[in-house]
């Protein structure tokens, strides 16, 4: 049982790294629009963040006593991950396909929104993994 908390915590943590770099990814080029360089090197950034938060969401941190409830939640936050790494797709593709715009909403347009998606889906499993581990203790 120490073993599952310990990786838990571990997983907790690689997550929240993967949704710094995310934050930081969106972020920063919009504070700078006229550099292509930081659309760019963020653009990586994403992708890296995106992955990470992802990996750490795909390790299985149910303990043997877990619920089938609580078991499909946390499954749930992988599902945000997979919306990340969708929004950096769309971030590399929309920008391969529209060569020498730059920085532009039309560019960020699906990343932003599979962003926002992927927030809300951890944001509500969030707080649903902490209402049913209260429940169930």
């Amino acid at each position: 049982m120490a073993d599952i908390v310990k990786r838990r915590r571990r997983m907790e943590g690689l997550s929240l790294i993967g949704l710094v770099l995310l934050c930081a990814s969106l972020v920063v080029p919009f504070a700078n629009i006229g550099s292509d360089t930081l659309q760019t090197v963020f653009k990586y950034v994403y992708a890296a963040g995106a992955l990470i938060y992802c990996f750490a969401r795909m390790v299985n941190v149910n303990g043997p006593g877990d619920s089938l409830r609580l078991r499909r939640l946390r499954r749930l936050e992988m599902w945000a991950g997979i919306a990340f790494v969708a929004g950096g797709f769309f971030w590399f593709y929309n920008a391969s396909r529209y060569p020498g715009i730059g920085f532009s909403l039309s560019v960020m347009r699906d990343t932003i929104m599979f962003t926002l998606a992927g927030a809300m889906i951890q944001v509500i499993a969030s707080w649903m993994i902490a209402a049913r581990m209260k429940k169930e203790k």
